[in-house]
């Protein structure tokens, strides 16, 4: 059975593990000065032999993102970090600059050495004032330490709440000072980014793996995950389980194995369907319980691993209320741009609200399928293709509930019963 690894998480259970004392204690700023004694390209190339993969979604190779940067080109080039966590569901990023910001911030100031960078912005959610809090004192912190101000200036940027800037460009625009809205690519960030100079956007944990490749080696972290995925990760455990919270283990691992260590589903209930990565993507069910959480492993299964943001729901849910929740979410963050997502994404809710209240008809159902159809693929950004994901595949898997719920003249559903907690934080 696959173990859990902390190695972003691994001092979390002190009390002052958010203090640069804490973090220096245990060996922390070590790796930049360690990667800045080393030539920028050594740097990316170290990243590149680790494996690490963007922990924001998409799972590109970082340091191959990195080593599009152009060099020798004359211009600014910047490093903007995306803490613009809002997927439904994940719940990883904040958690993590909760408890330890300096290891995002040593590894903006090896990030910002590699790509020959002297600005980087952290981009974070205007709600959670919290850990707004938290960063600019660890900011402070790190400026009085010696450790930002010596070729490296960082911004903290705290957003309006806007879904859509986490999308990159979106975030770009709104760093610049703009309506947060997808740009037309290309140019990439990598060639035309914040304010059009060359610029490389990273998640919060992507960064926050750096410094312990640096000082650990690549052969180290290669020595964790799976053949293409490599090193550990955070899985955000939510939803109708005993202990919810972040698990750090190795990709590769399954969501049985983190049920198990995770004191499993609800007592006296069963898993009925669960997202390995945040609403955005399709869902699993219980077949899906031995799936490999990494990213070839959830991709051949028919989904995405997205945030890992393991949302869990057992026998008392409504699938379709549960897809018309997150459908409202989506129509009511669209930002507009293009019509397939804005004007499909209010469609789908019209729909889906029918059914879920019992108006609906069969073929609703294909036209559900059909108005996905038209809005995958065409939207401007990804944020239209998460909205059909589970329509798509809830109707795949629980067809027959969503024609329980036109005989039936509505849901049926107890919708008090799938709000009754027994586990953690109830």
């Amino acid at each position: 059975m696959t173990q859990l690894v902390p190695v972003l998480s691994a001092h979390w259970d002190e009390k002052d593990s958010f203090t640069i004392e804490a973090y220096t204690r245990h060996g922390g700023y070590k790796a930049s000065q360690k990667a800045l004694a080393i030539d920028p390209d050594a740097v990316i190339q170290l990243v590149k032999d680790s494996g690490l993969r963007g922990r924001g979604g998409a799972g590109f190779p970082t340091g191959m993102k990195w080593g599009f940067i152009p060099q020798g080109d004359n211009k600014d080039h910047y490093l903007v970090v995306n803490a613009d966590e809002s997927e439904p569901g994940t719940c990883k990023d904040m958690p993590l600059l909760m408890a330890n910001p300096h290891v995002l911030i040593e590894g903006c100031i090896i990030a910002c050495h590699a790509i020959r960078a002297k600005h980087a912005f952290i981009y974070i959610r205007g709600e959670v004032t919290h850990v707004v809090r938290r960063m600019n004192q660890a900011i402070e912190d790190a400026y009085k330490a010696g450790h930002l101000g010596n070729g490296v200036e960082l911004v903290l940027h705290v957003g309006a709440g806007a879904y859509i800037c986490g999308e990159e460009t979106a975030l770009l625009d709104s760093l610049e000072g703009f309506r947060g809205q997808p740009r037309l690519r290309p140019p990439f960030p990598a060639i035309a980014g914040l304010y059009a100079r060359p610029t490389v956007v990273n998640n919060v944990e992507s960064i926050s793996a750096v410094p312990a490749i640096i000082a650990n080696g690549a052969e180290w972290y290669q020595s964790m995950g799976t053949e293409k995925s490599k090193g550990t990760t955070l899985y955000s455990l939510s939803g109708h389980v005993n202990n919810p919270g972040q698990f750090e283990a190795p990709l590769g691992i399954t969501l049985r194995e983190i049920l198990e260590l995770s004191g499993g589903i609800r007592t006296g209930h069963t898993l009925k369907f669960w997202t390995p990565g945040g609403s955005s993507t399709p869902i699993f069910t219980q077949e899906h319980l031995d799936t490999p959480l990494d990213y070839e492993g959830v991709s051949a299964a028919g989904s995405m691993l997205g945030t890992k943001a393991l949302q869990i729901f057992d026998e008392t849910t409504c699938v379709v209320r549960a897809v018309l929740r997150w459908t409202e979410f989506y129509k009511h963050e669209s930002c507009g741009k293009c019509t397939p997502c804005r004007e499909g994404t209010w469609w789908l809710v019209q729909i889906l609200r029918d059914l879920e209240a019992g108006k609906g008809t069969e073929a609703d159902l294909a036209k559900l399928l059909d108005l996905c159809d038209n809005i995958l693929g065409r939207s401007f950004c990804a944020l239209g293709d998460g909205a059909t994901s589970p329509i798509t595949s809830s109707i795949k898997y629980f067809r027959d509930e969503y024609i329980a719920h036109i005989t039936h003249g509505g849901c049926p559903f107890d919708p008090v019963a799938s709000t009754l907690f027994v586990g953690a934080g109830a």
